[in-house]
């Protein structure tokens, strides 16, 4: 019982979380210079006077730009503004509500079909690098807390924390310049996820083409990650290693090796366990705007740039309505995980 009243609870917050996120981002927006209807009609007078360069500052200069009270009402009404801003807010909010993102101003399509056309690149992107956190960092964690302070240790820590200092899209030119065909070598490709002549690969061709374009890229966002989860593991491990147990269970006649993977291994994964459904959640919508630019790879992060820059409002406030309900629950989940791996916590204690 207490745990369907502690989901409850989690829930009913998430409304107001919610609400609180979209309405500032909406109110924020109402504020921006150069909207949709600006941007058409600069446009529409940079054609009419062969591309002369002029700004628009506020719609009483709409009729000196060639265009009268009327072609601007139509406008406002074809972007939806026509309606005062709290009518659009509570319309936009019973839209999210049947899950209804809206359609983009530029791209003429659904919101919702035009974050999941631009998924796949960005869950290539971000679920790899995910593995190879995961994969990489236990074991490497562990190792440094076993051996903690030896030469290994040091050395292993100096090369993940300078990894760590270097920009993602830093080191992404490095690894174009020395490997991507710049300066030296031309193992990898410059940029995308497939090859020209990728239809005509086999199924087996077509993965091992695919894995080829995404090391580089994925290479170039994994190292920060893996610097942060490498210490966390190994900071962990130590902690538990030093705790009165092992001393304990080492007085028992345990071996190390015992001690280590029956008795520390389960209490030191616990924040690992905690963060694992951010993380692997995270990973299907991460988008790096500057790894994908570096790369040429159309994901979510170039995507919500340019609906930024663009004034693509719906596209906008759409992604940011998945984003943060996606969030939202995956909090939850990691907290539901947190008291699955780690029995002393109750639902009664974070219930007060």
């Amino acid at each position: 019982m207490n745990l369907w009243r502690y989901l409850a609870k989690r829930l009913l917050l998430m409304i107001p979380t919610l609400l609180g996120v979209l309405l500032l981002t909406f109110a924020v927006i109402q504020f921006v210079p150069g909207g949709p209807v600006e941007q058409l009609t600069q446009q529409l007078r940079h054609s009419a006077e062969g591309g002369e360069a002029a700004s628009t500052a506020s719609s009483g200069l709409y009729r000196s730009q060639g265009l009268d009270q009327e072609q601007l009402a139509e406008l406002k009404t074809l972007y939806g503004f026509d309606k005062p801003a709290s009518q659009r807010f509570i319309d936009m909010l019973w839209r999210y509500a049947r899950f209804d993102l809206g359609e983009s101003f530029y791209h003429h399509q659904s919101v919702g079909s035009l974050i999941l056309s631009k998924l796949p690149v960005s869950m290539s992107l971000g679920l790899s690098s995910f593995l190879l956190t995961y994969l990489c960092c236990i074991p490497l964690g562990i190792a440094k807390a076993v051996r903690h302070g030896s030469t290994f240790d040091l050395l292993s820590s100096t090369v993940i924390l300078v990894g760590y200092a270097i920009p993602g899209f830093v080191l992404g030119v490095a690894l174009l310049v020395l490997f991507g065909g710049g300066s030296f070598l031309q193992w990898f490709p410059l940029r995308g996820l497939t090859s020209d002549d990728w239809a005509t690969l086999s199924p087996l061709g077509k993965a091992l083409d695919y894995l080829w374009h995404l090391v580089l890229p994925v290479t170039a966002s994994v190292v920060g990650s893996l610097a942060v989860m490498t210490l966390l593991t190994k900071n962990t491990f130590l902690e538990q290693i030093r705790c009165q147990y092992v001393l304990t269970a080492r007085a028992k006649g345990l071996s190390e090796r015992k001690i280590l993977y029956k008795h520390v291994f389960r209490n030191a994964m616990i924040p690992l366990v905690t963060g694992f459904p951010a993380a692997f959640i995270g990973a299907f919508f991460a988008g790096s705007l500057l790894i994908e630019t570096l790369f040429s790879l159309d994901g979510l992060g170039l995507l919500s740039y340019e609906s930024v820059v663009k004034r693509d409002y719906p596209v906008v406030m759409g992604s940011l309505y998945v984003f943060t309900l996606v969030g939202l629950f995956t909090r939850l989940l990691s907290d539901l995980c947190y008291v699955w791996v780690d029995p002393r916590v109750q639902f009664d204690a974070a219930r007060g």
